[in-house]
């Protein structure tokens, strides 16, 4: 597949390059290039002139470049420009501009990546969809997905994030979506902003990249609600509302949890709706409602749309779910791990209680003979001052009180840890490395566990650690091999 030809990448980005060369992608980092790749050799942590070499030998078709790197050959297939940041978006620029491609664009304090996720599954039963990989949704990570995006594709799905004022309305402008959402507003990343207010400003400026009769959808129920309400009737042609409130245009009735699903029902304005989410939490089901929104706004078929969703799974690190057998002989010795690890603050993070609170331990199968509810928790980033006292406030959660153990990592949690009633605490350490040491010990068979806190926490180690206690269990209907 070609997807950049030498010519169409010079022109793009102004740069000059030997002709010849064609790239079937776009990659910024030699472990994960593919052959035929045009490796970008961005600065950030480490210079990525440093692995041009390496990524020319491995195959990359040609390698974006602001100089010649050491030991590389000046008749290499290198494209040089001035500055490999402003070409990549350049790059991203000129992908956006030759395709025809519905674009939605997402944003939110939580649940951007989930919904993002959701919509690739929708919209790929739709027609060819492009989406972005993980949370490529930085100054880089946009223009990238951008540049990836293949001239001929009929949906994309762009994730947009932010750490500090100004950040997202320059990547929408440059996503040019003809649908715009967002998920939720909330506390995250409140060291970089006065106030609630000023994140729910910042997440409504994603409207201002919207298309000509672009959509606006954004969440009814957050309290901030009204600020994205005025972005959206400024910025767009429709403003489409979702949640629970009454008179939002997509209406949440009910939900119900099950062990591994979540059901809803919903009013799209006049339309009753049925949903299936393959996972549990109220929160997935208010994602969905996002997502049938946005399917509807691009007129794509409802009832294919609602089944392929129905079909979904949340991705690792984010709600997925496995059971961990301790015994081959016997499914029945097992424990149920649900991954939250990749992120966290505060709205997550009582979405993910409330899940852990619905699910249903099995019990008279372990050791204890009363199976339970076991949560691990690391630091949320990014609170700034109110960071101890939201951390705190977790043990007032009403759904507290149907969880059984408590352990929690990191010297923000030990505000959590502290607050919390000496029948629910379990461990408290500082680090997961040191967590992990302490998970053979904390679970039995019939536990439902969950994992949640910021990536920073490196919480992924303590979900390897339950991981290894023992092996996956076969699911129902699954054949060994």
């Amino acid at each position: 597949m070609s997807l950049w030809t030498a010519e169409e990448a010079a022109i793009a980005t102004g740069g000059r390059t030997p002709p010849g060369w064609v790239a079937s992608g776009v990659s910024i980092d030699t472990r994960t290039l593919q052959p035929g790749d045009l490796f970008v050799a961005l600065t950030a942590a480490r210079d990525g002139h440093d692995f041009v070499a390496a990524a020319l030998e491995k195959g990359a078709a040609a390698a974006l470049v602001s100089r010649v790197p050491e030991g590389v050959s000046p008749d290499a297939p290198l494209l040089i420009v001035e500055d490999v940041q402003a070409a990549l978006e350049a790059l991203g620029v000129a992908a956006r501009a030759r395709t025809r491609a519905r674009v939605v664009a997402i944003t939110g304090s939580a649940g951007k990546t989930s919904t993002k996720e959701m919509l690739r599954a929708v919209l790929s039963g739709q027609g060819k969809t492009h989406a972005s990989v993980a949370s490529y949704n930085n100054h880089w990570g946009v223009p990238l997905t951008l540049a990836r995006m293949p001239a001929d594709t009929r949906f994309a799905v762009i994730e947009i994030g932010m750490n500090h004022p100004g950040e997202i309305a320059p990547l929408a402008r440059m996503a040019r979506p003809h649908v715009a959402v967002v998920t939720t507003v909330a506390a995250a990343h409140l060291e970089a902003f006065e106030n609630i207010e000023g994140i729910a400003r910042e997440k409504a400026s994603i409207f201002e990249g919207l298309e000509p009769r672009g959509t606006a959808i954004f969440n009814a129920d957050v309290a901030t609600a009204p600020i994205l309400k005025e972005a959206a009737q400024r910025h767009a042609a429709r403003a489409i509302s979702f949640g629970t409130a009454r008179g939002a245009h997509h209406r949440l009735m009910s939900v119900t949890l099950g062990d591994d699903t979540t059901v809803a029902e919903a009013r799209a304005w006049r339309t009753p709706l049925l949903f299936k989410v393959g996972c549990v939490g109220r929160h997935f089901a208010m994602n969905a409602l996002a997502v049938l929104a946005v399917a509807w706004m691009l007129r794509c078929d409802r009832a294919i749309a609602i089944g392929d969703l129905g079909a979904w799974r949340p991705v690792k690190g984010r709600g997925a779910r496995q059971r961990i057998g301790f015994d081959m002989t016997d499914p029945a010795m097992s424990f149920d791990l649900i991954d939250e690890s990749y992120n966290a603050n505060p709205a997550s993070a009582a979405a993910a209680l409330e899940v852990l609170a619905a699910a249903t331990p099995r019990h008279g199968v372990g050791r204890v003979s009363k199976g339970r509810r076991i949560v691990v928790l690391g630091d949320m980033k990014e609170l700034g001052p109110e960071g101890p006292d939201l951390h705190a406030g977790l043990a007032a959660h009403p759904a507290m009180e149907g969880i059984d153990r408590v352990h929690c990592v990191g010297p923000l949690m030990r505000h959590l840890w502290e607050a919390l009633p000496e029948t629910k605490r379990g461990q408290w350490t500082e680090t997961s490395a040191k967590m992990a040491q302490h998970v053979r010990g904390a679970v039995d068979a019939g536990d439902v566990v969950m994992v949640k806190g910021s990536l920073s926490m490196g919480l992924a180690r303590v979900v390897d650690a339950l991981r290894k206690l023992g092996h996956p269990a076969p699911q129902p209907g699954q054949e060994d091999t």
